[in-house]
């Protein structure tokens, strides 16, 4: 009779105490206001355009393929190593192609609303983020994704999982705007969420893999209904 192999035990790559501070991350209830906000997805129920669950997992498939695969998680990528090497000239210049290419002044004051209070949620952190001063030196204020980087960095985690805990936090914030907005019903939000995980690790790798120079910032349709957003008569969220 064979012996049997031995497998040699598989390492996790996280400690339980990185994985938690990342799930923190990710958590709608980290104290930067991420449920106060729709990214346009209030304005297009209004609309008419997402009115189903269908619709609503097709609406955020193309927002997390189109949107945040190749401008904020792609910042988040680049801010992460450049707030890694101590490269604080980069930071800036990733910090001001954000802010520059918000497509409405409601995505910019998102952004830039959730920057200020994550540095302000750093603060609390022990032992203190020695490079908050940095973060809160940024003109005309840390943007969201910037802020991201060095949170995560923080943790101590690589980079492609801080990528994961970014966009599964989107996923969940948009999926609770989307319950209450459409309206869907919770187990049809969890459905949503599911379809969202699933594309949520090729967006990721997209980012990584993203040269600088094609990052880009182009979603006419939502920027037209983020803007009609502004002047909407009754709306429950801030974008």
């Amino acid at each position: 009779m064979r012996a049997r192999r031995r497998l040699a035990p598989v390492r996790d790559c996280l400690t339980a105490s990185t994985l938690l501070q990342l799930m923190r991350l990710a958590s709608p209830s980290l104290p930067v206001g991420g449920f106060s906000y729709s990214e346009g997805l209030e304005a297009a129920v209004e609309a008419g355009l997402v009115t189903t669950e269908a619709q609503t997992l097709a609406w955020l498939l193309d927002q997390l393929g189109l949107a945040l695969a190749r401008s904020d998680l792609a910042v988040v990528a680049k801010a992460a190593r450049a707030w890694q090497r101590g490269d604080l000239e980069r930071v800036a210049e990733l910090n001001t192609w954000f802010a520059t290419t918000r497509e409405t002044a409601e995505f910019r004051q998102q952004s830039e609303q959730m920057g200020r209070s994550l540095g302000q949620w750093l603060r609390h952190r022990d032992p203190p983020e020695p490079r908050l001063a940095a973060l809160e030196a940024l003109h005309p204020a840390p943007t969201w994704p910037i802020a991201f980087a060095l949170a995560g960095m923080a943790t101590g985690a690589p980079i492609r999982e801080v990528l994961i805990a970014f966009a599964a936090g989107w996923a969940e914030n948009m999926v609770q705007a989307a319950m209450k907005a459409v309206p869907l019903g919770q187990a049809a939000g969890q459905r949503v969420l599911a379809g969202l995980s699933r594309a949520i690790a090729e967006a990721v790798d997209t980012a990584l893999a993203l040269p600088i120079g094609e990052m880009q910032a182009f979603t006419p349709m939502l920027a037209i209904l983020s803007s009609q957003h502004e002047a909407q008569y009754s709306r429950l969220f801030r974008s």
